[in-house]
């Protein structure tokens, strides 16, 4: 759901969930066992109401030289970079709250790169690797 409200609102999706307090975020999560049988859109406008999510300026849809990938692949990408950097971090909160916040939120959002398609373990690695650095 971040990167549809994402792309619907034009912003990033560190900025989408920038916009969500640990509380709403854990709400979220436990909501989307319910949500996910409800419309990417309906779900989607729920959040940008809720949230007050403002249009932004983020355009990485329509400079993409090659196929967009689905906000689902995406979505996948994000849930395993997560699941494999939970040990790092308290709860999953904060899992997801240090991944998108991180640079290769900006990686994977670059639509002109192959990060999204980058072996899980690879995406891990330089992620860890650039937590490292900071």
């Amino acid at each position: 759901m971040i990167e549809f409200v994402a792309r619907k609102t034009h912003n990033q999706p560190k900025d989408i969930v920038a916009k969500l307090s640990d509380k709403e975020l854990a709400h979220q999560l436990k909501a989307a066992g319910v949500n996910h049988c409800l419309s990417f859109e309906q779900v989607c406008d729920e959040w940008i109401e809720e949230y007050g999510i403002e249009e932004g300026t983020f355009d990485n849809i329509s400079t993409c030289r090659y196929t967009v990938p689905t906000v689902l692949s995406i979505g996948r990408v994000y849930q395993t970079l997560i699941l494999n950097v939970m040990e790092l971090y308290e709860d999953v909160i904060e899992a997801i709250k240090k991944v998108y916040s991180s640079f290769i939120s900006e990686e994977i959002s670059n639509f002109n790169s192959n990060v999204y398609y980058s072996n899980p373990d690879y995406i891990k690695c330089s992620y860890e690797a650039g937590i490292l650095l900071d």
